[in-house]
């Protein structure tokens, strides 16, 4: 009687032992699936910028873009201190693999010329984030800050001649409003010829690295002369790159000529692009 008592209690510890076994074959099994939603072993980091390295700023330009830019280093006639003039000023920063940049000041006979460039290489460090994204946005952020105008439109030869033919006075008109409307066209004409042409004014490059913009200043100083500043920005990549150009004429009535200053700022900006590239 005894011996049939423990049948039952051993049967039902075989049965729980099994179970136990079953169960956590189970679970192993469960716990090597990845998780629902769970992509943080399988989404790969975003790519790295394509450079690595930024160049030496002050060794980046050119004599003969100094030369076009600085028109007074050629009239320096010592050698040590034209010499001197071509070196520029090194930026100071505290990590010339991220930031490097460099100055220039040179007086001539006729203006006082100031030129700085900048290199910006953009690390993210966001595994989700691109050192290209982040460039896009630091470029973004300042392209925004410089308020470009809306480009205008340009005025085409058929609205130029229809300009041309409303204000022609006929036989029937009266003496005093033919003068008062060619004094009118004349004031009108005037005016216009003073605004900035469209192709002038603050606005985005094309075909300059991945994307650039340019901006032009015309301000007065304390000495009433007018100092105008060029810059021009552009990304390639995980790379900004900035230069400001600025001249201030020596005598007080001058006003530095925007297109001149303008080709020369953006024929640097393709220099310095075709450096990065080459």
């Amino acid at each position: 009687m005894q011996r049939k008592a423990y049948v039952p209690g051993i049967a039902a510890l075989l049965a729980a032992l099994l179970a136990g076994c079953t169960g956590g074959s189970a679970n192993n099994g469960t716990a090597a699936d990845p998780k629902p939603g769970d992509v943080s072993t399988n989404t790969p980091a975003a790519q790295p910028g394509k450079y690595r390295t930024l160049p030496e700023a002050c060794a980046a330009v050119s004599h003969d873009s100094l030369d076009s830019l600085l028109p007074g280093i050629k009239q320096i006639t010592d050698q040590d201190q034209r010499d001197k003039a071509y070196e520029g000023q090194a930026t100071l920063t505290y990590d010339t693999d991220r930031r490097v940049g460099c100055g220039w000041k040179v007086d001539s006979t006729d203006a006082t010329d100031h030129l700085n460039v900048d290199f910006e290489r953009v690390v993210s460090y966001d595994n989700a984030v691109s050192d290209d994204s982040r460039a896009q946005d630091i470029y973004a952020t300042e392209e925004t800050a410089a308020n470009l105008p809306e480009p205008s439109a340009s005025a085409t030869p058929s609205d130029t001649g229809s300009a041309t033919a409303t204000p022609s006075a006929t036989p029937s008109t009266p003496a005093s409003s033919a003068t008062s409307t060619s004094a009118s066209a004349s004031a009108s004409a005037s005016a216009g010829a003073s605004e900035t042409p469209a192709d002038l004014q603050p606005r985005k490059l094309s075909g300059l690295g991945d994307e650039a913009f340019l901006n032009d200043k015309l301000n007065s100083t304390s000495s009433t002369a007018q100092q105008r500043t060029v810059t021009v920005v552009f990304r390639t990549s995980n790379v900004i790159v900035r230069i400001e150009y600025a001249e201030q004429p020596t005598a007080s009535t001058g006003t530095p000529d925007s297109k001149e200053m303008q080709d020369k700022a953006r024929n640097l900006a393709q220099k310095l692009v075709d450096r990065f590239n080459g």
